[in-house]
């Protein structure tokens, strides 16, 4: 059988480029910011993880270009070798302190992240706990380990304690969930999760990609959100979102990252982030460090729509977080809905199967601190009308 067989049979994708509904690939032709040019439409943004607005600061902007002029381009070279550079220690110093964890170790990007740290931790003989609705990047770090993965129901803490019951004592046990869910933007049931921990000898790591700039009164994540920042174990996060650049990181104490520094394939084997990128992510570090409003701003905001859309009998899951999905049930009506949505100025993600259960397609939006309330009113006026059109809700 010809390898390649599979490229020929019908996909989902081919069939929304047929009938003129394809919702990829989007091309932009400005920067990211509450309103972009996309496909020379002018279009209100809410589909972007630019939580905190960071991505249009000029300090931001400035420190890249200062860091490309003063380093160049890149570093030509893994962290390991010839690739580090006093800005990584810098933002990894730096960002250690701010996050109350001893030591941080960065890499070039968040799904690298989740690799790096979880293939070099979770050994042979070791087992990972993964909640369903974990981030891809976390399914695909435990397949590149050689432990044994199980998966509980999404936030099911009886089944949690279920598996965590039938684990021998003698195995290594790390349980991994995500902060704020991608999809769903449900938090996660850390005080419960941690309690679990303590009663069978097991580590926790939270995945705060989208907690970082997003909980807590200051920004630090899911943790700081619920009070339990000594309790978890390792962090790991992303600066493509609240911190307006590209890249990742894990935090834990020192001589965990000192183990994963020297053990993890990802790491050792990847080139390190450009001068730029870590420039950027270190400016928009302090100035989340300088003006922790801007969390209060994107929760505001964030409410605010979640509120009006209620009140325009649109169903919603209740969270606090920057994430509202709304869900169209189909995969097609999904590529139909952003079609009509971006022709109406309004940008929103599909998210179909199988990122979601087959006939839970939904549609993901997303908040920005900077976002003004006549923006939020327009975007809302549009999906409803786009979802009265296709019967939804």
């Amino acid at each position: 059988m010809d390898i390649f067989e599979k490229t020929k049979q019908d996909h989902l994708y081919k069939r929304a480029k047929k009938e003129g509904i394809y919702p990829y690939f989007h091309t932009l032709s400005s920067g990211q910011d509450t309103e972009v040019v996309m496909e020379n439409r002018n279009t209100i943004m809410i589909g972007s993880n630019n939580y905190l607005g960071f991505t249009s600061e000029k300090r931001v902007i400035e420190a890249g270009i200062e860091a490309l002029k003063k380093y160049g381009s890149g570093n030509s070279g893994s962290r390991f070798l010839n690739g580090t550079l006093d800005l990584h220690i810098e933002l990894e110093e730096k960002l250690a302190k701010f996050l109350h964890k001893e030591k941080v170790m960065t890499f070039s990007t968040g799904f690298q992240s989740n690799l790096g740290i979880i293939s070099a931790i979770v050994g042979r003989h070791d087992v990972i706990l993964c909640d369903r609705e974990n981030h891809a990047s976390i399914y695909d770090a435990c397949r590149l380990s050689f432990g044994e993965m199980f998966r509980f129901k999404h936030s099911d803490m009886a089944d949690l304690e279920e598996k965590l019951k039938q684990i021998p004592s003698d195995k290594g046990i790390l349980i991994v969930t995500d902060g704020v869910f991608s999809m769903s933007g449900e938090i996660c049931k850390l005080p419960e999760i941690v309690n679990l921990a303590k009663k069978y000898g097991a580590r926790v790591m939270v995945d705060d990609a989208h907690g970082l700039g997003v909980l807590g009164a200051h920004g630090r994540g899911t943790a700081e959100h619920f009070g339990l920042e000594d309790e978890v174990d390792i962090y790991m996060g992303t600066f493509s979102k609240s911190l307006a650049s590209l890249g990742g990181y894990v935090a834990s104490t020192e001589e965990v990252i000192d183990y994963v520094m020297h053990t993890s394939r990802p790491y050792i084997f990847s080139a390190s982030m450009t001068p730029a990128s870590v420039a950027c992510a270190l400016e928009s570090l302090k100035m989340l460090e300088e003006n922790p409003k801007r969390v209060q701003d994107l929760a505001e905001i964030s409410k605010y729509m979640r509120d009006g859309l209620k009140k325009l009998g649109v169903k919603l899951i209740d969270s606090i977080t920057p994430i509202i999905p709304i869900y169209v049930y189909d995969d097609e009506k999904a590529f139909v809905a952003c079609k009509m949505l971006l022709e109406r100025g309004v940008y929103v993600n599909p998210v179909v199967s199988p990122a979601t259960p087959k006939g839970m397609a939904l549609l993901r939006t997303s908040y920005t601190a900077t976002h003004t309330k006549q923006q939020m009113d327009k975007a809302m006026k549009v999906i409803k009308e786009v979802l009265d059109i296709l019967g939804v809700n």
